[in-house]
């Protein structure tokens, strides 16, 4: 028998096939591309309406929240393409009890659902992020040496590994209840809300379960200090905020721990 594919060389067939479906209805496609623009517009309109009203949020200025806010909404925007298998995964898997055919197949769970489904619409939330966040680049006229470059680049490799990460414990929740959507909706698309904005502005309690428990301050608030050139008002030093990012590729591998206990105690539906 003839070894199959190496596993990047399938996730990339199945990531092909998924975009090729997509394409195929070309103006759907666009028009969902578009919606998910326009939608992330406002979100931003709105960031500005507030600045507009007040001036200030603390020491923060709209420049430098836009730049906080780019920065998630052109990491969140890929985790979302590239998680879809593990959002839909207690709907099309669980319930229906498809999960057996993954786990009769001879390759990783993970593998099959991470190219379960590109979400290449998502394009249209991620070219907004990035419009945010170039205008916040040149706005604030920061030094852009090699290692800042590198700090930015890595935080938001990191902040979209945090969010991969966020949709497999969602998943995992689903092999003991299938209606745990909602309860983790607030730390993945509520956790973007909240990574908007400064750590700084929120209550002790708050800050410290986004810094401990579920680390979003450390893939988005702390490095964006560091590359901001910026005194951080909690006190951090400029170390700390450098190595925060690591959090999330740490967030991630307990994650997977989780999700393969998650797979021990599945029992399928029976059927």
């Amino acid at each position: 028998m003839r070894p199959g594919p190496a596993a990047p060389v399938l996730y990339g067939r199945l990531v092909s096939q998924s975009i090729r479906a997509q394409i195929q209805y070309r103006l759907s496609f666009l028009l969902m591309s578009v919606g998910h623009f326009v939608t992330s517009v406002v979100e931003a309109v709105g960031i500005w309406a507030l600045f507009e009203r007040f001036g200030m949020l603390g020491q923060w200025s709209l420049a430098e929240v836009a730049f906080l806010y780019g920065i998630v909404n052109v990491a969140f925007p890929m985790s979302e393409a590239l998680a879809r298998g593990f959002d839909v995964f207690g709907a099309q898997f669980v319930k229906t009890g498809d999960f057996d055919r993954l786990l009769l197949r001879p390759r990783s769970t993970v593998l099959q659902l991470a190219g379960h489904d590109f979400q290449l619409q998502r394009i249209g939330r991620l070219a907004q992020g990035l419009i945010v966040l170039g205008w916040a680049i040149v706005v604030l006229d920061l030094d852009w040496d090699p290692a800042r470059v590198v700090l930015l680049l890595y935080t938001v490799v990191s902040a979209v590994v945090f969010f991969y990460a966020l949709f497999i414990f969602q998943a995992t929740l689903s092999f003991w209840t299938v209606d745990s959507l909602e309860i983790m909706n607030t730390l993945t698309y509520g956790g973007v809300e909240t990574a908007q904005y400064p750590l700084a502005i929120y209550r002790p309690g708050f800050r410290r379960f986004f810094t401990f428990v579920v680390p979003l301050g450390c893939i988005s608030y702390f490095p964006a200090v560091a590359l901001l050139g910026i005194d951080d008002p909690l006190g951090t030093s400029r170390a700390v905020q450098v190595a925060a990012p690591l959090a999330g590729y740490l967030f991630f591998a307990l994650a997977l721990v989780g999700w393969r206990a998650g797979i021990r105690h599945y029992t399928s539906t029976g059927s």
